[in-house]
């Protein structure tokens, strides 16, 4: 890929960046001339660089910090309208597959309320800056000793897969968050994001999860949309819920029991 260079310059992380490097057909530690994506690990962790692009941050996952840590602590608890398109109660904490992980935003916040969320991510890229920041969140909680981040981080696993080809076992709901094109008119701090969007890659094959999802074991599928997309593979769900510019489409195909997910109600 001659769009992309990765750099490691902590000895520590050499052996996560050769794999990565192996796996995007790229020569570790070599600069590109035309770069335009520098995935590097140094003392802080894995981030991406979009290069060109003057004072914009390098996207990193940080669970421990900023916007993810402020959530956990003052969010709306069950009352968020992903907790409800989940089916989270007093009683329910579902086990959750988030089968399009991407940075795992939307999965920290269901393992906050106490679900046990499978990851899947097949983009190399994105997989390892969510596995940087899973690594980086339970250190900073042993060395705070705080249990509670130690315990959200535990009920976070995370895989390199493609979902459509991996069967569904022990399940209560599939979560999917398909990439969407991000609209032209995004604010400029968003040009990064945008960037990021590009070098990973648009999920085309969307529909065919779904279809994939329906056919599974489960209690119900989740699918986060913008507001005003199209339903995934032109089905239905059996209800949305909207925000101001996202929704949850949701197709409940068995009502979700308590018991099925006991094992979860550690928060």
């Amino acid at each position: 890929m001659d769009t992309l260079e990765i750099i490691c310059s902590d000895d520590a992380y050499s052996t996560q960046a050769q794999k990565i490097a192996h796996k995007m057909g790229v020569h570790l530690n070599q600069k590109i001339a035309k770069s335009i994506y520098r995935l590097e690990w140094s003392h802080a962790g894995a981030h991406l660089q979009i290069l060109n692009q003057g004072n914009q941050k390098p996207i990193s996952v940080n669970f421990h910090t900023g916007s993810a840590d402020h959530r956990r602590k003052f969010g709306g608890g069950k009352g968020q309208m992903i907790a409800k398109a989940v089916g989270v109660s007093a009683h329910i904490k579902p086990r959750i597959l988030d089968a399009t992980a991407g940075l795992g935003g939307d999965a920290f916040v269901l393992a906050t309320l106490g679900c046990h969320i499978q990851l899947q991510e097949r983009s190399p890229i994105a997989h390892a800056l969510l596995a940087d920041g899973l690594v980086r969140a339970a250190q900073f909680a042993e060395r705070t000793q705080d249990n509670a981040l130690a315990n959200i981080i535990q009920r976070m696993q995370l895989s390199h897969a493609d979902s459509i080809e991996k069967p569904i076992e022990g399940i209560d709901v599939i979560y999917l968050d398909p990439m969407f094109p991000m609209r032209k008119k995004s604010a400029a701090v968003n040009k990064s994001m945008r960037a990021f969007h590009d070098l990973i890659g648009h999920d085309d094959d969307s529909d065919q999860l779904l279809t994939y999802a329906l056919n599974q074991d489960v209690c119900r599928i989740v699918v986060k949309r913008p507001r005003i997309a199209p339903h995934l593979a032109d089905k239905a769900p059996s209800y949305s819920l909207e925000g101001k510019s996202s929704r949850f489409d949701i197709y409940a195909l068995k009502k979700l029991q308590a018991a099925s997910s006991a094992h979860t109600q550690t928060t």
